[in-house]
């Protein structure tokens, strides 16, 4: 009878045991490592899967999109059911919506996507070519946790509310309370604005009025046409021609970032994003201005805050002159030739050309921050390109170029920066 009571009691123990040691197996904040690509900020997420496993796939962390986008491969992981049929070509990949799933983990926390309607699924290997992630964390899930992002340390951290301890000068924001994006005061020359902040964006980005408006005040301030490096989001057609400009500097918030630069938002696109805001917006912050501070994000009480860790300025943007557009295919297309010192940055290279390799290096496969940091270097470095045309391959030399400079040195005359 003692044995049997004894062995009772010592079941119940380790009963009790094993559920105290379950219930701490979901954190409620995790420090995680980050990739940053392109500005954009990727790390690493596990899929729960039927059999009670986990699959470890890449996703990226976007403040300025609401919808939650993935792959066929993670829909499949998932057993996401498709709710419609395809809602056409994005990027040049096909879209169907499906079912949203319950949650994802992070370092042992789950982040749940409660409230997200549905998955938009693209067929590709990715959710946007160049890119290595196949599945996004939207503001509509991101907004119900609390987020430090240090761009120094390559550090993301996400925690229920209440968790993080902020460092840094805050500011207060407008949150979207049903989307979660966030906008924050901004000063650029004396004018007041509202701009988003968007962790997701390689790049800021202004509305077509206010751009043009610091363009025509402003017109030693340096530019150019056509879009470079951090410059290029997608490669759109109209990347190729579109401008942009280096402010010296933002008061954003509680903080002064000294050397933004900005490209000009398409005005189709900026009547959307205004929409979806929710609030009056003249553009956004992207990650290329938030490259020296720890940014914090307290949703729950609409607060930002800016811990500036380094004092760091790039002398400019030092690479190859090209505008390229990454495929579905994984290769890339030249669709465009910038000017530098009113000449095309790199001769003998048009529209329409495939990049091959650079030194040698293939690019097909590569992710648009791998492209840009082979396109990199000193001003003055020479790069040769293999590129295909007709079916044909060639080799060119490209010299890496300084746009967007920062200091009051003149340009080359007839430089355009462009």
């Amino acid at each position: 009878m003692f044995v049997q009571f004894f062995m009772r009691c010592a079941i119940l123990l380790l009963t009790l045991f094993a559920a105290s040691c379950f219930a701490q197996v979901t954190p409620k904040s995790v420090t995680v490592p980050v990739t940053l690509d392109h500005n954009r900020i990727i790390i690493d997420v596990y899929l729960p899967l039927a059999d009670g496993t986990q699959k470890r796939v890449r996703a990226w962390v976007d403040t300025g999109n609401v919808d939650l986008w993935m792959d066929e491969r993670v829909a499949k992981f998932l057993g996401l059911v498709y709710t419609g049929e395809s809602q056409g070509e994005i990027l040049g990949a096909k879209v169907r919506p499906a079912q949203p799933p319950h949650d994802v983990t992070v370092a042992g926390m789950k982040i749940s996507f409660e409230g997200v309607k549905e998955s938009r699924v693209m067929a590709s290997d990715s959710i946007a070519p160049g890119s290595s992630a196949e599945i996004n964390l939207p503001s509509t899930v991101l907004r119900h946790y609390d987020l430090a992002m240090d761009y120094v340390n390559r550090e993301l951290t996400l925690a229920t509310p209440g968790q993080i301890k902020f460092t840094g000068a805050s500011a207060k924001a407008f949150v979207n309370p049903s989307n979660g994006l966030i906008q924050v005061p901004a000063k650029i020359a004396d004018q007041t604005y509202s701009l988003t902040l968007d962790l997701g964006a390689c790049f800021s980005m202004l509305a077509g009025d206010v751009f043009q408006s610091l363009r025509k005040s402003h017109p030693a301030w340096p530019h150019m046409t056509g879009s470079v490096g951090n410059a290029i989001f997608w490669g759109m057609p109209g990347e190729a021609t579109a401008e942009s400009v280096l402010l010296p500097s933002i008061q954003y918030g509680s903080a002064t970032i000294k050397n933004v630069g900005a490209s000009e938002l398409p005005a189709e696109f900026m009547k959307f994003y205004r929409e979806r805001t929710g609030a009056e917006t003249s553009g956004l912050i992207g990650g290329n201005a938030l490259l020296n501070y720890k940014v914090g994000i307290d949703y729950a009480h609409a607060t930002v805050y800016f811990d500036p860790l380094s004092k760091f300025e790039a002398p400019g943007m030092d690479v190859v002159g090209l505008t390229l557009r990454p495929e579905v295919d994984e290769r890339y297309t030249v669709i465009g030739v910038p000017l530098f010192a009113g000449k095309p940055t790199v001769a003998g290279v048009k529209p329409g050309d495939i990049l091959i390799a650079v030194d040698k290096v293939p690019a097909k496969g590569s992710t648009m921050g791998q492209i840009w940091s082979l396109l990199g270097g000193s001003p003055g470095d020479k790069r040769v390109l293999t590129l295909e045309r007709d079916g044909k391959q060639f080799n060119v030399t490209a010299v890496v170029r300084r746009f967007l400079p920062i200091g009051h040195a003149p340009p080359p005359k007839g430089h355009r920066t462009h």
